[in-house]
């Protein structure tokens, strides 16, 4: 099945490339497998900055509601949906952000 992704691209604003002031802190000669967790990382912390608005606003009261402390623990559950939706693809970033990261660490530049 292809992905949906490509159909909403031209819609979807341009991303810049990573830099060294916006790409994950990881080390110099950080191995394959330690920039394949951080760009896993970063997209899922990305997927959450992205899901945060669907949760602002919404009440805590009523009956079904956690009160305050739903209030408070929101942000974890939103991360861990964030982790989950990573796990399972995610936005399919990671592949392309480790690959920047790599050409980063060779002192490549894209153009």
């Amino acid at each position: 099945m292809a992905s949906p992704i490509p159909a909403f691209a031209p819609a979807m604003p341009q991303m810049t490339h990573l830099t060294a002031f916006n790409a994950p802190k990881i080390g110099r000669n950080a191995t394959p497998e330690k920039m394949a967790a951080a760009a896993k990382q970063f997209e899922s912390s990305m997927i959450s900055s992205l899901l945060q608005p669907m949760f602002n606003g919404l009440s805590t009261d009523g009956p079904f509601g956690g009160g305050e402390a739903e209030g408070t623990f929101r942000s974890f559950l939103v991360d861990a949906i964030a982790k989950q939706v990573e796990k399972a693809g995610g936005l399919h970033l990671s592949g392309a952000i480790q690959q920047e990261m790599i050409r980063m660490q060779q002192g490549g530049h894209h153009q």
